[in-house]
């Protein structure tokens, strides 16, 4: 699919099909489209689509009435359309009548919204029906290129994240992934290193380690790096998410239920992946890590069992009471390693409690961090591109919960606070930076008949990394 600007009034073609944006102070000029606007208001709608018959042919034309310019509403309305713009097959979109701010938020939300409503992922479909829309023309006079190409990359990112995400598991394993990863940066001139088992045991990740044992797939390290500040001594951000291709829970098996969207378990990496392509095609001046451990949790007669002790990479001995706990192991050894590129912050990524969907539902991702400038760089981020996050604390008082008797530490601290507990064990390996984690549990996917992959939180990520460019 393919999007343009053009200055110049956009001329009617056969195939072609008409949308006319409005606003509360437009005066149209095209007769049709004034009076559905003026339907549109009578009935206190937004959106209305026809057909008018032009030189002998049919042509579908349609008419939004924009009431409110925050950009949540704008991106609600856009979603709407899209569902129509989608079964066009050129669709020229006058914006003609919009101030220039509105046409920016406009031009970015329904791109994005057309993005998100054609993805299919149908490649182990025998009969896959193809995409119908092919171009969008946007007429303005307004500039809109940056948020044209910042909607692209946002679609771009998301969908390298729900491709991935939706990938069965014997077919996106821990190698598929690392592999996926490096040809995606290698593709766009960034540079990537796969770090084998062997060399993850040299180095004492043994948390990671210990969760990739009970499954013969294999456990790897993806390093992601990008230079695009013209500064090379600026410190990178660096970006690590959470990586396990399927998530049976180990010994501490799941239940049986819905155990297929444990696929999904890998989204956060997949999120990352995504974020980082898209932050290389937008070519932004910033410097960009991106870290990813992978493994499977399974069980097997040498699976890490309730109650082993193992020695996390910065020398810290955990005691695993529950084998489903198992993100946070594979994440610490990943955050310890982390600390090599002496990062200017560093986000992490996970689908990562149930605790998460209980506290938040399927509305709002979990952040918690050690740093509350970068969290409200986040939350600033969120609340710009509409990807809804929500802040939970992290008092020291949570880490009591963690105590062992055996070791320096625990994997699970109990039902109460199970988010925030989670995070607090991460912490004890984030000491040296800035950081924030990001619990994506409750939005990382959609369960239903609407089940895949969201690409959440790319849009959140990439604004972020822009704001910081």
């Amino acid at each position: 699919m393919e999007f343009s600007i053009k200055t110049e009034q956009l001329q009617p073609q056969n195939n072609s099909s008409l949308l006319f944006v409005y606003c509360k102070e437009s005066k149209p000029k095209h007769h049709i489209a004034n009076t559905l606007l003026t339907q549109l208001q009578q009935q206190q709608k937004d959106f209305i689509a026809t057909h008018t018959v032009k030189d002998e042919f049919l042509q579908a034309l349609a008419v939004v009435s924009i009431d409110k310019d925050d950009y949540a509403s704008i991106q609600k309305l856009t979603s709407t359309v899209a569902s129509w713009a989608k079964e066009q097959q050129l669709l020229n979109v006058d914006l003609s009548m919009l101030p220039q701010a509105l046409t920016q938020k406009w031009v970015q939300a329904f791109t994005i919204a057309v993005g998100e409503a054609v993805y299919c992922f149908d490649k182990f479909k025998k009969n896959s029906k193809p995409v119908l829309l092919e171009k969008i023309n946007y007429q303005t006079d307004h500039a809109v290129s940056t948020y044209l190409s910042k909607a692209e990359a946002i679609i771009y990112g998301m969908n390298i994240c729900k491709d991935l995400g939706n990938a069965p598991g014997n077919i996106c394993t821990p190698a598929y992934l690392a592999s996926s990863a490096a040809k995606i940066a290698n593709d766009l001139g960034a540079s990537a290193r796969i770090i084998n088992e062997t060399e993850i045991q040299e180095m004492g990740m043994n948390a990671l380690l210990s969760v990739a044992q009970g499954s013969s797939a294999g456990a790897y390290l993806i390093e992601l790096q990008y230079h695009g500040s013209p500064n090379t001594e600026d410190k990178p951000v660096v970006l690590v998410g959470k990586g396990i291709t399927f998530d049976s829970g180990g010994i501490s098996l799941k239940p049986g239920a819905a155990m297929d969207e444990m696929k999904f378990d890998m989204c956060g990496a997949a999120s990352v992946i995504g974020t980082f392509a898209a932050a290389v095609k937008l070519k932004l001046p910033i410097n960009l890590v991106a870290i990813v451990p992978t493994c499977e949790n399974m069980p097997s007669g040498n699976a890490v069992k309730p109650g082993d002790i193992v020695r996390a990479m910065n020398g810290l001995n955990i005691e695993v009471l529950n084998t489903d706990a198992e993100g946070r192991l594979i994440l610490c050894d990943a955050l310890t390693y982390a600390e090599r590129f002496q990062p200017k912050a560093v986000i992490d990524v996970a689908t990562l409690t149930g605790a998460c969907i209980i506290a938040l539902g399927h509305v709002a991702q979990g952040i918690l961090g050690n740093n509350q400038q970068l969290i409200d760089q986040l939350l600033q981020a969120a609340d710009s591109i509409n990807d809804k996050t929500w802040q939970l604390p992290l008092f020291d008082e949570y880490k009591e919960q963690l105590k062992s008797n055996f070791a320096d530490l625990q994997n699970i601290g109990g039902r109460p606070a199970g988010t925030i507990t989670a995070a607090a064990f991460l912490s004890y390996f984030t000491e040296s930076y800035c950081w924030a984690h990001l619990d994506i549990a409750g939005t990382a996917w959609q369960s239903g008949n609407n089940k895949g992959a969201t690409g959440r939180p790319v849009p959140l990520l990439l604004e972020y990394l822009i704001l910081q460019s």
